[in-house]
């Protein structure tokens, strides 16, 4: 019988990393930061385990491989398709962009990448790049690249917590220092590095950067179309981060008892971003703290979450 299942982090230690993740989160690691925290993952670069219960010590990959691909969706998809992280960036990440999936299938096997991040915490004064300022054309951010002028051409926007910034693929953007979030993503890692400032990296050389391609992929959107992205699967509920062709993400404040669904379409990712309390399925609970991860098989039709507990509840759309 398929149950929820617990899945053990996979963490990336990055050059803006901070020890949030560590400090209150109980994320253990012998790395010198994390970066990032992937908790769900099926990637070569990085696969969850399962912690605990039938499949323990199973990486997400023998578990699908036995269970079928429809503990994942009944769709006819090709791969998995969601990368879900904590993120903590004590520095500035660098500029970048990602392209979408034409672009990316075409140029490097892999699906592009729209993301979603919802602000766990954010120090004061944080903020972000969220694209190019109003007016900006490809044509003037390449020049700019060329004259080393790449910062007066960015759109920053101030950041405090519970605030929602959805990427659709050709945007540029930059998570700020300060900034600790959650991160919903197409399972693509392809990154086209327009600006690092002038960063040096482990090897002790600039860290690589990809301008003709990030020239590109660049699409910059006014609000309302990035909204009209965002919510293209509808928006009924305020509860709803996101609802895009490729994921549904809803945010709930949980103070007692609440039921859910993982019907056929599609699994459930359950983040706990805060608090603790149990998922409970057909007479079994199943301990979640915060900075926990479980994996909710398609299928597996009602639970239910009881507690005081804040979660980010992801599914596929496609």
């Amino acid at each position: 019988m398929l149950k929820p299942i617990k899945l053990i982090s996979v963490f990336k230690e990055i050059i803006w990393g901070g020890n949030r993740l560590k400090e209150e989160y109980n994320k253990k690691s012998e790395l010198n930061n994390i970066a990032e925290s992937w908790e769900l993952t099926v990637r070569e670069d990085g696969m969850n385990t399962i912690s605990g219960g039938e499949f323990n010590g199973y990486t997400m990959e023998q578990y699908i491989n036995e269970n079928g691909f429809s503990v994942v969706t009944d769709k006819n998809l090709d791969r998995f398709p969601l990368l879900i992280k904590f993120i903590d960036a004590e520095d500035n990440l660098s500029v970048q962009v990602h392209p979408d999936d034409e672009y990316g299938l075409k140029y490097a096997n892999s699906l592009g990448k729209t993301e979603m991040w919802y602000i766990i915490d954010a120090k004061p004064g944080s903020q972000l790049v969220y694209g190019l300022k109003e007016g900006v054309t490809n044509e003037m951010f390449a020049q700019a690249i060329k004259d080393g002028k790449v910062e007066e051409m960015l759109n920053y926007v101030p950041v405090k917590k519970g605030d929602v910034f959805f990427i659709p693929s050709g945007l540029v953007h930059a998570i700020g220092a300060g900034i600790l979030l959650a991160e919903i993503q197409q399972n693509s890692n392809i990154t086209y590095r327009v600006y690092d400032y002038n960063r040096i990296g482990k090897n002790g050389k600039p860290r690589d950067l990809h301008i003709n391609d990030a020239l590109n992929v660049i699409v910059n959107r006014n609000e309302e179309e990035i909204n009209q992205i965002r919510y293209s699967n509808g928006n009924a509920d305020e509860s709803t981060l996101a609802n895009c062709e490729y994921f549904k993400v809803d945010r709930f404040d949980i103070a007692g008892n609440v039921k859910f669904n993982a019907d056929k379409t599609s699994f459930n990712s359950v983040l706990c971003l805060d608090g603790n309390g149990k998922i409970t399925y057909n007479g079994e609970s199943f301990v979640i703290n915060k900075g926990d991860s479980y994996f909710i098989p398609a299928g597996l039709g009602e639970y239910s979450l009881e507690g005081n507990v804040e979660v980010i509840i992801s599914s596929i759309n496609q």
